[in-house]
């Protein structure tokens, strides 16, 4: 494996994960307005949309990009540019008519999705949010098709584009809405997203017509035979259908979560008033802090199945367990402290973005959520780790069932823990992690058996476990010293990284080998 590959490999993972977590702080302050304006029951109808919305996108386009990335990568690496252009063409093809069927049928049948979830209110945000699922498709097709380049810079730029959107143009329009009550408000919130998503797919479009003619010119010194349409397709969808179904396992979860949670909530002696605040905070207020750091497991995920792939389209099995284990042992490097860190800071974390906007009870409900809810982060970002490493070996049916048995114990525990008197929504996060450790074991087993590596203890759990420890001992001291306080919430951060990365350094859990890595800014191109 050379020095290149592993610096393109950890610059698209730089890239990505600092794109990632741009956008989802970028996130978490849009919400923060956003509370201010459409309030804890606005942000309830809201969210009543968004998991039905998403289980949506991810079936229409959480397989095909990355078979795209995938496909695109195996043919550049047998020096096939033919093929893996025809692999976009078709793969934009097959996105655009999906997207556009289910856009339709969002729109079509909102007052059902409204029914299922007992709001009917909602119906108008299905209508608003519905033409958003054709516009991802497409833009996940170009997304795609950049990342088989390993060229991570375009989807990171659209990344921040739609966040920016969703505060300069969401933002505004939810204002107006709420000239006309909270459901309007709510619903043109919606309406602001897909009117962001669509100047992200123009970003995307001008990015690609700006880049096709030296793609076009690269050498064709494969001698394989131009693919068939037929052929294509069949080859995307053998790829993509398992990643879709694996994908579709967690929304599908938050999908009935939607309507579980709020329903267990009324079991357990809530009245409706009382269960939708509480569901609007553990869904758009944690569950929002929580994707700020798998952000980088994301990019972790998005940058291993191109690598891999390459490597192992021309036999390098040397490279391919090489890829695997930096793979694995930054998804514990990162995983780790982002953990033990936001558990730690909940209450501190909560205040930070949403001091103001609401009240002491509700600050007290959300940091508790948080610093259990935090756990999950290290599960996730190792699941994501091995799920893309077995779907660039080809092996995309693993993840899929790991997943679903994780999911059907997380469904399973929602309905008995929340309906516990007095514990309700803690049910949540405690099935959460349930879910993601169900998955994660049965992923590392199958990652070490299919490619031949051993369970490095030392490198991937030991050393960044010692480092994460000696973090969480110095913020637990400053924490118990300081006074709770935004700049101070800084400062605990601040220090917590910094006695973190020198501990990485010591105890070599992170290498110079690493940081020489991280300095480089362009992904090699293929």
């Amino acid at each position: 494996m050379s020095e290149s590959t592993t610096k393109s490999m950890i610059g698209g993972m730089t890239v990505l994960g600092i794109a990632g977590i741009v956008c989802k702080l970028i996130g978490v302050l849009f919400t923060i307005p956003l509370t201010h304006l459409i309030g804890a029951d606005g942000l309830g109808v809201y969210q009543a949309v968004y998991p039905t919305y998403n289980l949506l996108l991810t079936i229409s386009s959480a397989g095909l990009p990355v078979a795209v990335s995938r496909l695109v990568s195996h043919y550049l690496a047998l020096k096939d540019p033919r093929n893996a252009k025809h692999v976009f063409r078709t793969a934009l093809l097959l996105m655009a008519v999906i997207g556009c069927f289910l856009s339709l049928m969002m729109f079509l049948f909102s007052g059902f999705l409204a029914g299922r979830v007992d709001q009917a209110e909602a119906r108008m945000g299905f209508q608003m949010i519905s033409p958003c699922v054709a516009l991802v498709c497409l833009l996940s097709a170009f997304r795609g098709f950049m990342q088989g380049q390993q060229n991570m810079v375009p989807t990171a730029i659209s990344q921040i584009v739609e966040q920016i959107g969703k505060v300069c143009i969401a933002l505004p329009l939810a204002a107006l809405g709420m000239k006309q009550g909270v459901v309007y408000g709510a619903s043109y919130t919606l309406l602001g997203i897909t009117i962001v998503e669509g100047i992200a797919l123009l970003y995307m479009l001008l990015v690609y017509l700006k880049k096709q003619p030296a793609f076009d010119q690269l050498p064709q010194q494969s001698g394989m035979a131009p693919l068939s349409s037929g052929k294509c397709a069949s080859q995307l969808l053998h790829i993509s259908i398992p990643i879709t179904i694996g994908a579709c396992i967690v929304p599908l979860a938050s999908f009935v979560d939607s309507a579980m949670l709020v329903n267990r909530m009324l079991v357990s002696g809530l009245s409706l008033s009382q269960a939708r605040p509480l569901y609007g905070l553990f869904a758009g207020l944690v569950i929002r802090l929580i994707n700020i750091p798998t952000a980088l497991a994301l990019s972790i995920s998005m940058s291993l199945v191109p690598a891999i792939s390459s490597a192992y389209a021309v036999n390098d099995r040397e490279g391919v367990i090489h890829q695997c284990d930096l793979g694995l042992r930054f998804a514990f490097l990162i995983g780790f402290p982002c953990s033990i860190g936001m558990s730690m800071l909940s209450r501190e974390i909560v205040l930070f973005f949403y001091q103001g906007a609401l009240t002491a009870a509700e600050v007290q409900v959300t940091s508790e959520l948080l610093s259990v809810s935090s756990l999950t982060v290290v599960l996730f970002t190792v699941v994501q780790a091995t799920s893309a490493i077995l779907q660039g070996l080809q092996y995309q049916r693993i993840p899929m069932y790991t997943l679903i048995l994780g999911v059907v114990c997380k469904i399973a525990l929602n309905y008995f823990l929340v309906a516990i008197p007095g514990f309700h929504i803690h049910g949540g996060p405690v099935a959460s992690l349930v879910c993601y450790t169900v998955s994660m074991v049965p992923n590392l087993y199958f990652v070490i058996r299919k490619t031949g590596m051993r369970f490095s203890w030392q490198k991937w759990i030991l050393r960044p476990g010692l480092a994460a420890g000696c973090m969480g001992l110095v913020v637990y001291i400053m924490k118990s010293l300081l006074p709770v306080h935004r700049v101070i919430t800084i400062l605990e951060i601040a220090a917590g990284i910094a006695v973190y990365l020198a501990v990485a350094l010591a105890c070599h859990a992170l290498t110079k080998e690493d940081l020489k890595a991280f300095r480089r800014r362009k992904p090699r191109k293929s």
